[in-house]
């Protein structure tokens, strides 16, 4: 399809974007100085930041060819990541061209006419993000959202809802995780803080933030079907993503399409009991998609060739996106090469000993949203700022709870605007540009983002502990 001249995107090819960032960066290493903090190992044997140690180091700016080494290593630094994006994503798209998902769809719909059909938006908001907030899953999602992609369009609405039902619906329960391990569970242990404790409020944060975000994508919607010249993806191309009407309401239902839902569901169940109690990780998760997949087609009764096929065509649709994530590590390993990242974390904490109590919880959120620019890994990042943090705000006269709340709420929703983090992910996954994502979000984020600075305002008030 021809896309209308008016439609087509004026800003540089997403490897470009990249790549310019990771220039930007390089360029930094020769301007900022070189400093480190100490690090020493706790109980557990993760590595911490040891608060006041800060000192320069040796710089060490990188030139042109190690610019050019960064592409390389970031592939190789995230070779686990965009493995498991090849492997999950084509074993699921088998789940995918069985129907299954459009014969639930179907069902769903059925039940669910008319405009009411758009509750379909909140309810798996809701689902995603529970599992988000208290297993913390976020990569095992990335499967989902060319499925989601599918479904969106086929009610009407576009890539970006189907995008938004997934990937923000996870970015919502990282920030407000009630139990999640890889960040409140580590932000905790790092503050000294009881082992789940504060869960109460967290869980009341992630209900707001999730009212928030299904309030304005539903508007959104709505106003896409009612009509679609209104999306702001309009007239793109998402290639074999798209589906129509037709292709949730002729979709059969049957105990095949059923089974391959519940043995997927049961797949679920031992991805998060494996991560929960086995300590799984990129490797495992990505050894049971491949054989719900496997099954999948099995169950509907594909030929082995046929499987073979299928899986392969899926790996050549996700091999840009893939591709992107070791694009996007490179700015990583020039600011980690470059000895600037501990003075860039050094340089945000700074400024809070120097502001009242009332604002410094506010601005220990904006200091975290920067900070995962540069450490886009939960864990990393409470590694890395939480040691500052947390005695940080005893200093304050704040608590240590509402450092560890700061940390997630800048953590989790930056996930999915930071082009360091997820969002180059879930655009590629779902076919959305880029320029398209954030002319969308940026507005909600906004949004999510002074919700965000009254919830902290509101464990001011109580006293959060």
């Amino acid at each position: 399809m021809e896309i209308p001249q008016q439609q087509k995107s004026r800003v540089p090819h997403i490897y470009v974007l990249l790549a310019a960032i990771i220039f930007i960066c390089a360029i930094g290493t020769w301007v900022l100085p070189a400093g480190e903090f100490e690090r020493k190992a706790n109980e557990a044997g993760r590595m911490l930041v040891v608060p006041g140690t800060y000192h320069a180091v040796d710089s060490n700016p990188i030139g042109f060819m190690d610019l050019l080494l960064s592409v390389y290593k970031g592939m190789n630094d995230a070779a686990g990541v965009v493995f498991f994006v090849f492997i999950a994503y084509a074993s699921i798209g088998l789940v995918i061209k069985t129907g299954a998902f459009n014969g639930l769809l179907a069902s769903m719909l059925r039940c669910l006419k008319g405009k009411v059909k758009v509750l379909i938006i909140p309810i798996f908001m809701i689902l995603v993000g529970v599992g988000s907030s208290t297993v913390g899953m976020f990569e095992e999602t990335y499967p989902f959202i060319p499925i989601f992609v599918g479904i969106a369009t086929a009610m009407g609405y576009d890539a970006i809802v189907g995008m938004a039902i997934i990937g923000l619906a996870a970015g919502i329960g990282y920030s407000g995780a009630a139990m999640n391990p890889f960040t409140v569970g580590i932000a905790q242990s790092i503050a000294e803080l009881p082992p789940l404790s504060g869960a109460g409020y967290r869980i009341f944060c992630h209900a707001v933030m999730v009212v928030v975000a299904s309030a304005y994508t539903m508007h959104y919607a709505l106003k896409v079907e009612k009509d679609p010249t209104k999306s702001i993806v309009y007239g793109d191309d998402i290639g074999s993503l798209k589906m129509d009407a037709s292709d949730l309401e002729k979709s059969p239902f049957g105990y095949r399409e059923i089974s391959i839902l519940l043995s997927l569901a049961v797949g679920i169940v031992v991805i998060v009991w494996g991560v929960k109690v086995n300590g799984w990780y990129f490797g495992e998760i990505a050894a049971a998609f491949l054989f719900m997949g496997l099954l999948a087609g099995g169950i509907i009764g594909w030929r082995p060739s046929e499987i073979a096929t299928k899986w392969a065509d899926g790996l050549a649709e996700i091999a840009m996106a893939a591709i992107m994530i070791g694009i996007a590590r490179g700015i990583l390993i020039v600011l980690r090469e470059g000895r600037i990242i501990d003075t860039i974390v050094y340089a945000l904490a700074m400024p809070l000993g120097m502001i009242p109590r009332w604002a410094a919880a506010q601005t220990m959120l904006v200091i975290q949203t920067l900070i995962n620019f540069v450490i886009p890994s939960g864990s990393g990042q409470a590694a890395t700022s939480m040691p500052i943090m947390a005695p940080l705000s005893d200093l304050l006269g704040i608590s240590r709870q509402i450092s560890v709340l700061a940390f997630q709420f800048g953590d989790g929703l930056s996930n999915i605007l930071w082009p360091t983090a997820s969002m180059p992910i879930l655009c590629g996954l779902a076919r959305v540009k880029i320029d398209r994502w954030i002319k969308w979000f940026v507005p909600l984020f906004g949004l999510l983002f002074l919700t965000q600075m009254v919830l902290l305002y509101g464990a001011l008030l109580i006293n959060y502990q």
